[in-house]
């Protein structure tokens, strides 16, 4: 099971994350209490391995800004959390993850309108898209097997009940911010048990 730490904002954070074990890294530059400037994160993007995916997480921000700030910090993944069109999520060269929020089986349906690379369903926004550690109603997935390969799961995961989530919905990847922290700030320990919980699950195959 692939897993990514988001709302990274130091190098000893993102380390730890990869030691652990995390396969990407989530950047925050829309407005949030994770938020990091572009070039502070192009300090900590030229410290990483090649092979982990760095993760740009934008909110209903303009293609101009966003190309920007992916040649300032070094992404390498856009993350779109806000009301993106389809069809402005095809006209980024760099791989493309839409966050989706789940209220009901109805939403899901908004997955066979987005042919990007990677779809991340999350709860309902709260004070801000994402991060706001709610779950959604897990009930609700129906395992499609012609999404599967591309499903990040996101939305109040925690190294508790994060095994109860691949089993529900069978993701490609799990995505935490505020279940790995303590008090608002990464916890290595939390981090390290998440990524140890989601890698003892095998994902399984759908035909």
């Amino acid at each position: 099971m692939k897993v990514k730490i988001c709302g990274i904002r130091d190098i000893s954070m993102a380390l730890t994350a990869i030691d652990s074990g995390a396969d990407a890294l989530g950047f925050v530059f829309a407005e949030s209490k994770r938020k990091i400037a572009p070039a502070a994160a192009g300090e900590i993007i030229k410290e990483l391995p090649g092979d982990v995916l760095k993760v740009g997480v934008f909110v209903n921000e303009t293609k101009e800004n966003i190309e920007k700030i992916a040649s300032i910090s070094g992404i390498n993944v856009i993350q779109l959390h806000g009301d993106e069109t389809p069809e402005y999520c095809t006209t980024f060269s760099l791989p493309v993850i839409k966050a989706l929020s789940i209220g009901s089986p109805d939403d899901l349906s908004k997955l066979d309108e987005y042919t990007c690379e990677y779809v991340l369903l999350d709860s309902p926004k709260g004070k801000y898209r994402g991060g706001n550690g709610v779950t959604f109603d897990w009930s609700v997935l129906n395992k499609d097997p012609k999404q599967n390969n591309r499903i990040i799961l996101a939305g109040g995961l925690n190294p508790e009940n994060v095994v109860e989530g691949i089993k529900a919905a069978n993701p490609y990847m799990v995505d935490v911010s505020s279940g790995v922290e303590t008090r608002g700030k990464k916890d290595p320990e939390k981090i390290k048990r998440f990524i140890d919980n989601a890698k003892r699950m095998e994902r399984e195959e759908v035909k």
